[in-house]
């Protein structure tokens, strides 16, 4: 082969090298974050769902754990983070960044699931008139727990907490207050220690993705449970616009498919309660006007102190997400 074959033929190649290295720069990493400790029931849902980014948009986007709180820092800041781009995306319930969204707790008020919320317009109203702002972007529902439950060491019979100190997030604060219970806030992994040592005589918890462990110390869930338990992703919205096209649209296909796997909890459910029933836990179920006092006072509670936060756009947000 000739000497200029041979160049055309080396250019060729090296141009090839370029295209696939084009193409492999394609690929970007997104540092993640989690609100819960690593491997915990509550934290393993978004692990789950960065496994998932990992495998399906291998190429295109991918997403490296970091860690998790309270390991890397509070909870109740990790957003405030990824607004600041410490972190690129996040999953967080609700309860932990109200500080940011003082609106946070329409998300868990709401009648519908997130794709109802996505056909009605108000997580688009939430990214364009609260979130986005901020620089953050609500990207989608990372798991769903179900309703949140009251868990005592003592019984109660009737919708009257006077007298209970409970450990509490602020997604059931005003509620638990409301009925004259006095509350203490805590991280995930002191909710066992403050319970065994008589700290606390109870605390509000899903009970899909309860740790198993709080079995030994937990004597009672009540029913009817309240509010909806869930993990959102949230994302910095600076990094969100310096993606490709096809980086976004890949994240977003993976997030709507895993967000629909998300509304499967009441199969779970069933499972969990008849586990704790057989490990010893008791349910205390109230009925007619104790149970209609229980879930409207949880109810009316929350959204008082949504509209009382943003007076602005807590009642947009209560038009939009309620029946």
């Amino acid at each position: 082969m000739s000497t200029q074959k041979l160049a055309v033929l080396a250019g060729a190649v090296a141009a090839t090298g370029l295209l696939v290295g084009g193409a492999q720069a394609k690929e970007i990493t997104l540092r993640g974050a989690s609100c819960f400790p690593i491997k915990s029931p509550p934290g393993r849902p978004f692990e789950a769902f960065v496994r998932k980014v990992n495998k399906l948009g291998k190429g295109v986007v991918q997403i490296k754990l970091l860690g998790g709180a309270p390991a890397i820092g509070s909870p109740f800041t990790l957003v405030r983070r990824v607004s600041r781009g410490a972190f690129d995306i996040v999953g967080c319930p609700d309860a932990y960044y109200g500080n940011v969204m003082p609106e946070a707790g329409a998300i868990r008020l709401t009648d519908f699931g997130p794709g109802q919320n996505r056909k009605n317009g108000s997580w688009a109203y939430i990214n364009k008139n609260i979130l986005g702002p901020k620089n953050l972007l609500l990207l989608g529902q990372t798991h769903n727990f179900g309703p949140f439950h009251l868990f005592l060491a003592v019984p109660i019979t009737k919708p009257n907490l006077k007298g209970l100190h409970l450990r509490v997030a602020p997604v059931y604060t005003a509620f638990f207050r409301a009925l004259g219970a006095t509350t203490q806030r805590s991280n995930f992994s002191q909710v066992y220690t403050y319970m065994e040592n008589g700290t606390v005589q109870g605390f509000g918890w899903p009970a899909l993705g309860w740790n198993p462990g709080w079995i030994k110390v937990t004597r009672y869930v009540v029913e009817p449970g309240f509010y909806r338990a869930g993990i959102q992703t949230i994302m910095n919205l600076r990094k969100w616009r310096r993606m490709t096209k096809a980086q976004r649209a890949k994240l977003n296909e993976i997030v709507l498919a895993h967000e629909k796997t998300t509304e499967k909890w009441p199969s779970r459910m069933g499972k969990q309660k008849a586990w704790m029933v057989k490990n010893g836990m008791k349910i205390i179920k109230f009925t007619g006007a104790d149970a209609k006092k229980w879930s409207s006072t949880a109810t009316n509670a929350a959204w008082a102190e949504v509209l009382k936060r943003s007076p602005k756009h807590g009642p947009i947000l209560k038009k939009m997400m309620t029946k």
